[in-house]
């Protein structure tokens, strides 16, 4: 990749291929080398441009956006940041678009999309920097079909033990691949993926589908119970809080930590004052460094931590500024994470019975 990232714009739209190219274009380090208004003509144009990013509308003429991006990533995997409406229906499809190998998504606003389009322009220019540096085809080869493995077996431990665990860029198919093995009788686990309001909801149902643990997105005030998944609702920050011996969700909209909300540092450092030791924390793919001073906090609590390796992150950004700080115990690959977080718990359980 040169010095400068190259972006090919798809779009059906006129006026946000306009915007995408003023957002871009601004930016120092990144250009538009072409627009197209649907994928038949981009497919000329990226083998004329060899872009380093394409940014590709869901829903599109001509050739459907899901169809054009399933046989990219078969012949000619590259980064794509998708751009999504805020419906149900574009949730969904954007959420089929990260299994089939999208690094990200931008979404689009639901009115004054000229000036809510601009006021996104960081984060859109974020998202293409953390694009630029993925690696698509494994994104591509962990949404390849496989033979589903068999769950992990996990005793039932006390209600006290818990998983925690944050991700950005990536996230959602590493989550996915995290919590599919975990058995019915698992640990609670908390996660909060970067994402934005409108989104989670899908994210979780979906998950609560292929899952045997049961996973919804949180509700402020409900107690944490074994054998259930939490995910941090976008536009939220989630901390893991107490009401009497109970381990309850705690909700707010407050600023946003490391430019996000819901922001992992929140929920990681509410592990720590709540859950100490009877923790277990993991830090997995994303750009940026959010999570990495909280995964620390919960290593000092006395919390077991993992760091995801470089070699299956699609972007290693997170969790290396979390190992960089000392906040991970272990650095482990994605396809083991769920097996490791499981025997930690297995060890600690034996540890107190003794």
């Amino acid at each position: 990749m040169s010095s400068t990232i190259k972006v090919l714009c798809v779009d059906d739209s006129a006026l946000i291929r306009d915007l995408m190219t003023k957002i871009i274009n601004s930016q120092p380090d990144m250009t538009v080398v072409a627009t197209a208004p649907d994928p038949l003509v981009a497919r000329d144009l990226i083998k004329q441009h060899n872009p380093d990013v394409l940014t590709l509308d869901v829903e599109m003429p001509r050739m459907d956006g899901l169809d054009f991006l399933e046989r990219l990533m078969r012949l000619r995997p590259m980064p794509v940041l998708m751009v999504s409406s805020l419906t149900q229906r574009g949730s969904e499809i954007t959420l089929r678009a990260l299994e089939l190998g999208a690094v990200d998504f931008v979404a689009k606003p639901e009115v004054g999309i000229r000036d809510g389009m601009m006021e996104y322009a960081g984060m859109i220019a974020d998202k293409i920097r953390a694009a630029a540096q993925a690696r698509p085809s494994r994104q591509g080869q962990m949404a390849a079909p496989s033979t589903p493995k068999p769950a992990l077996k996990a005793p039932i431990l006390s209600s006290e033990k818990i998983i925690i665990i944050g991700a950005s860029t990536g996230g959602t198919e590493a989550i996915r691949q995290v919590i599919e093995p975990l058995p019915a009788n698992s640990p609670a686990v908390l996660i909060t993926q970067h994402m934005p309001g409108g989104f989670t909801r899908s994210f979780a149902e979906r998950l609560d589908r292929l899952c045997k643990v049961s996973v919804k997105e949180a509700e402020a005030g409900e107690r944490v119970l074994p054998g259930h998944v939490y995910i941090a609702p976008g536009d939220w920050h989630m901390r893991l809080s107490r009401s009497g011996a109970n381990y309850v969700i705690a909700l707010d909209n407050g600023p946003a930590v490391n430019r996000h909300r819901p922001s992992v540092d929140v929920l990681f450092e509410s592990a720590a004052q709540c859950a100490g030791r009877n923790a277990v924390g993991a830090i997995l793919t994303g750009m940026g460094r959010d999570g990495a001073a909280g995964l620390v906090k919960m290593r000092q609590a006395g919390a077991h931590t993992v760091a995801q390796d470089e070699a299956s992150c699609v972007v290693f950004g997170m969790p290396k500024e979390a190992i960089a700080m000392g906040g991970a115990v272990e650095v482990v690959p994605l396809s083991e994470i769920a097996s490791h977080l499981i025997q930690q718990m297995h060890s600690a359980g034996r540890a107190q019975r003794v």
